[in-house]
């Protein structure tokens, strides 16, 4: 298990802070022509959800996780999606440069504190990325890259060496989730290649490209679907196969696992170039792109029984429209920007709120978990963060660079 001192560094340049200069802009060129129409979609759309925003942060004292009766329910310490409150208020600041997002942004990230010793969840990445990371790229704060070190560091006591994957869920102690691995910690691997730049320690990043060959082996079918959950035997590292828990089933493919597998693998190309990366991140692509409807809303299961007249997830469609712009831009492929673009204009057309004066969110149409009947025709907070983080991916991609780092190795 080694990757190469000089790939852990070689994206060192890519930490943008306003005491470091801009980072290296990803390979591959597209053509950035964005019809008018679109165009003018996208900045309505962008415009809308800082004004949502803006008008209900100075009330959110804890962390969104979901919507009843249009309202935001609260967790307090996060749950797992504590990171996209600030991170949206991140994206506000960028599209606004009103200062009040950035104030809502930094105190909203400092109450993760304490999680950056949570060992019990894969989940850091998502919590401590678009917050701290991006907190230390756009003020030059040491206390965030320092925080979000450390979240690694608990991240990376969750890998286990005989099986060669992080597990996802439970406490270190539980051994009913020993060998449960799940295709959206794909996602969670960024924080660890962003603490090998930060501390040039390779093992972070060694960790991440371990995970992310054994989900290339375990994950991808044939034509490029996913399952869920795929498990293994702890103590062995044996394989023992694919399960679900948000799917219709084993063998179905959950349509927003489908996008964190598309994000996911393509940021490892990026921080590693490695080429397999980036062809399981086609590969899952492609199958995604085939199975959309018409109206580029992913249903929230691409092979459960009713699709492709089933209930909707639009979280799934601003996820999977954010690996498509880093997908085209790897790739040169224009195609793939031509349908995230689609995406990101189907979302903003049909999926917005819109409509409601109560609705505390920007996105609707979103399911959290079907199979529980968990949020059915919800808002969630990730869906309105990577709406903002697409759109403005379109708009300002230099800004959102800033913040998230598009570069590649």
């Amino acid at each position: 298990m080694s990757v190469s001192r000089r790939a852990v560094l070689a994206t060192a340049a890519g930490a943008a802070t306003v005491v470091g200069g801009s980072s290296t802009p990803a390979v591959g060129a597209t053509d950035d022509r964005i019809p008018t129409p679109a165009l003018r979609t996208l900045r309505a759309a962008a415009d809308y959800a800082v004004e949502k925003v803006a008008a209900v942060a100075p009330g959110v004292s804890a962390f969104p996780v979901g919507t009843k009766f249009e309202k935001w329910v609260y967790s307090q310490n996060g749950d797992w999606v504590g990171g996209f409150w600030p991170g949206t208020l991140w994206m506000a600041w960028l599209h606004t440069e009103d200062e009040a997002f950035r104030t809502w942004a930094l105190a909203s990230a400092e109450k993760l504190a304490p999680r950056q010793y949570d060992t019990g969840t894969h989940d850091l990445g998502f919590l401590f990325y678009p917050s701290w990371v991006t907190a230390w790229r756009l003020t030059g704060d040491d206390v965030w890259r320092a925080g979000a070190v450390r979240a690694a560091d608990s991240l990376i006591q969750r890998y286990n060496p005989r099986g060669r994957f992080i597990r996802a869920w439970g406490a270190l102690t539980d051994q009913r989730n020993a060998g449960r691995v799940i295709i959206d910690t794909m996602m969670n691997l960024d924080l660890l290649a962003f603490a090998s730049r930060q501390t040039g320690d390779a093992k972070y990043l060694d960790i991440a490209v371990e995970h992310a060959k054994t989900a290339q082996r375990v994950f991808p079918r044939p034509d490029g679907s996913t399952p869920h959950v795929f498990d293994f035997d702890p103590d062995t590292g044996a394989p023992l196969g694919p399960n679900t828990v948000q799917g219709y089933s084993p063998t179905s493919c959950w349509s927003r696992g489908q996008a964190w597998g598309i994000y996911g693998f393509t940021t490892m190309y990026r921080r590693t170039g490695n080429g397999e990366f980036l062809a399981t991140a086609r590969g899952l692509a492609d199958f995604a792109v085939r199975s959309l409807t018409p109206d580029h809303v992913p249903v929230w299961d691409y092979r459960a029984p009713q699709q492709p007249h089933d209930i909707k997830d639009a979280s799934a469609g601003a996820i999977m429209a954010c690996g498509l712009l880093d997908l085209a831009a790897a790739t040169g492929r224009r195609s793939y920007r031509e349908v995230a673009l689609r995406l990101l204009t189907a979302l903003a057309e049909t999926c917005l709120t819109t409509n409601s004066a109560r609705a505390d969110a920007v996105v609707a149409r979103c399911t959290r978990n079907r199979p529980n009947e968990d949020g059915i025709e919800i808002s969630l907070p990730y869906a309105d963060y990577y709406l903002l983080e697409g759109i403005l991916r379109v708009l300002r991609p230099q800004d959102v660079d800033r913040a998230i780092d598009l570069s590649t190795v």
